[in-house]
């Protein structure tokens, strides 16, 4: 049985290190659940796929609104273990943030993915997304 869930308590983050420090490598458990805490205090949510109890996926995002796309929901995080790709849980999750952003009246759904993330790009293909745009940017001191 597969079961999505918000991740509220600091217990919860942490059950999450596993599968997110295979994307977000900067980050040790204690740091990891101190950035997540953090980001929770101004809208970031993080939500968690469970399968026979284990954390297969995760996702972390947030609403906002802006000129451009009006208000949307973006994906900061959409990350499958690598345990467990092609499961059809990276699908799952996307469904239910798919259905949060109409709940909550978005105009979109929005997320960015590193040049180098070429399978991640074909499953946003594949999941009817569309590159729309190209981001840019700059390391500051």
């Amino acid at each position: 049985m597969v079961e999505i869930k918000l991740v509220e308590s600091d217990d919860e983050i942490m059950s999450c290190f596993d599968v997110a420090v295979q994307l977000r490598t900067q980050y040790n458990r204690e740091s990891f659940v101190k950035q997540v805490q953090k980001q929770m205090l101004s809208g970031y949510q993080l939500v968690s796929l469970k399968s026979n109890n284990e954390i297969c996926a995760l996702a972390g995002f947030r609403y906002s609104e802006n000129l451009a796309w009006g208000k949307f929901l973006y994906v900061d995080d959409l990350i499958t273990s690598i345990d467990h790709r092609s499961k059809g849980y990276g699908k799952k999750l996307l469904a239910w943030l798919i259905q949060q952003a109409e709940e909550n009246e978005c105009q979109q759904l929005e997320l960015d993915s590193g040049v180098q993330r070429k399978d991640a790009h074909r499953f946003y293909l594949r999941e009817k997304m569309r590159n729309s745009s190209l981001h840019f940017s700059i390391s500051l001191p």
